[in-house]
């Protein structure tokens, strides 16, 4: 049956305004470090794949309705904080005293916003409560009992710690506990993780995030890169990046920072930039660990120097995948 000639024409303008609709893109991760494939279970891996799955729906799904990069790197987030699977939210690790202390930080490279908290123990999604203080304080890091009475007064939501509790990694909790009476010397990519999102919106917005539950058995308060803007975090108007690994050298190096800076002021690639900063200038130092970037064409970098990354990623061009490790 032959389509009337109008419908036709209407069809082909329909499927030139798609092809010409300015691109959206959107890469994440949830944790870089040793990853074994003798230890990752079949049921596992399918596990953590489908929740890498459902975080870039949650997030291409507000890219492709127009929303902002703001929105879909929030809602990417939220996915893997949900998840038990990620050292974040649900499945943040336990501190020295057998306490979940969480870190988030947003940001906003349209506007060069940034928001931030570190060391909260009730807040079901810390990548919430960082927007909030970026939206609806005049500061950018907020921590402990005042970054939750911030969160009581705007509306987010509260939990139990209870709810932080899984049985998995309170047995890491009780392995590094031993390790320590013993004093072996252990490798810190044992003890961390971390989740994050980069996107670009159909009006060209980059946005980061960044969520961890920091490292097992830490003490004294200790807060890593994630929540610190530049370290862990980072956005402009021509790129962005979320950062995941062994938090003190990231400080250091001021890695999320140092790539984009890169990128924008030595004009190196965007694979070029986060290569040298994670393949060299990282392990040189002693640290490990990796990054997701992105530009504002919406090219994607996904370096790292450890045994794994899980990552996942939706391009320009629509494809898609996730990986776990380095030869995926």
């Amino acid at each position: 049956m032959r389509l009337p000639a109008v419908v036709c024409l209407l069809f082909a303008v329909s499927l030139s305004a798609a092809a010409n609709e300015p691109p959206i893109a959107l890469v994440i991760h949830g944790g870089a470090g040793t990853i074994s494939r003798e230890a990752l279970t079949p049921e596992r891996e399918s596990a953590i794949r489908a929740d890498l799955d459902r975080a870039l729906d949650a997030g291409h799904a507000v890219l492709a309705s127009g929303g902002s990069a703001l929105d879909a790197v929030s809602a990417a987030v939220v996915v893997l904080e949900d998840s038990p699977h990620f050292n974040a939210g649900k499945g943040a690790v336990f501190n020295a005293e057998g306490i979940n202390e969480l870190d988030a930080a947003i940001m906003d490279g349209s506007r060069q916003a940034a928001g931030s908290v570190a060391g909260v123990h009730r807040v079901r999604n810390p990548v919430r409560l960082a927007r909030a203080v970026m939206e609806h304080s005049p500061h950018v890091m907020l921590i402990g009992e005042g970054a939750e009475q911030f969160g009581q007064m705007h509306g987010i939501e509260m939990v139990d710690p209870a709810y932080f509790r899984t049985e998995e990694r309170w047995q890491q909790l009780e392995a590094a506990r031993a390790r320590e009476a013993a004093q072996a010397n252990v490798a810190a990519d044992a003890y961390f993780g971390t989740v994050g999102a980069v996107a670009l919106d159909r009006q060209g917005r980059l946005a980061a995030a960044t969520s961890t539950g920091g490292m097992t058995n830490k003490r004294w308060g200790r807060v890593g890169d994630a929540p610190i803007i530049g370290a862990g975090t980072w956005a402009d108007a021509g790129c962005a990046v979320s950062a995941t690994g062994w938090g003190e050298y990231f400080i250091r190096l001021n890695v999320a920072h140092d790539i984009c800076a890169r990128f924008s002021y030595r004009g190196e690639s965007l694979d070029r930039a986060a290569e040298s900063v994670i393949l060299d200038r990282l392990p040189e130092l002693g640290g490990d660990g990796g990054v997701i970037a992105m530009d504002g064409q919406g090219r994607i970098a996904m370096p790292f120097n450890t045994a794994g990354m899980y990552r996942g990623w939706i391009n320009t061009d629509g494809s898609r995948g996730t990986a776990i490790f380095a030869a995926e």
